[in-house]
């Protein structure tokens, strides 16, 4: 126990982990060309956890193991049990596999291609799923 352990904490408050620019290589696309080789794809994640009890314990048992949401997420969409082809398929996949697996109580999401439009450096959607505290 460290010693911000028995600190009390008395208003409600989320703590919110965060991955910015995840970077994976995906097959994805409604358009014929876009299936052909993987491109370039950026996940930015912030992910509520669901006490604030790690900031007191430093014990990651006490939190949401970040590298563990990083690897199966990046398993996940590589591994796909069916082709992805839209930004917001990959940002529900996403959400769904935080907050089921990983206990989170609300996430946000964000799911960003480059260069895929003639005049559009990037595109994509952010989502929120859950409830904040």
């Amino acid at each position: 126990m460290g010693p911000l352990a028995d600190v009390p904490r008395t208003i409600k408050a989320m703590d919110i982990l965060f991955l910015r620019d995840f970077r994976l290589e995906l097959i994805i696309g409604i358009y014929e060309w876009e299936r052909k080789v993987p491109q370039p794809v950026r996940l930015d994640l912030e992910i509520g956890l669901p006490d604030s009890k790690a900031g007191g314990t430093d014990d990651v048992a006490d939190t949401i193991d970040y590298g563990a949401v990083a690897t199966r997420v990046k398993d996940y969409l590589h591994n796909a049990p069916q082709p992805i082809t839209l930004v917001e398929s990959v940002a529900e996949y996403v959400a769904a596999i935080v907050r089921a697996e990983f206990g989170a109580p609300w996430v946000k999401v964000s799911v960003t291609k480059f260069a895929i439009v003639p005049g559009i450096k990037e595109l994509g959607i952010t989502i929120e799923r859950g409830t904040r505290l």
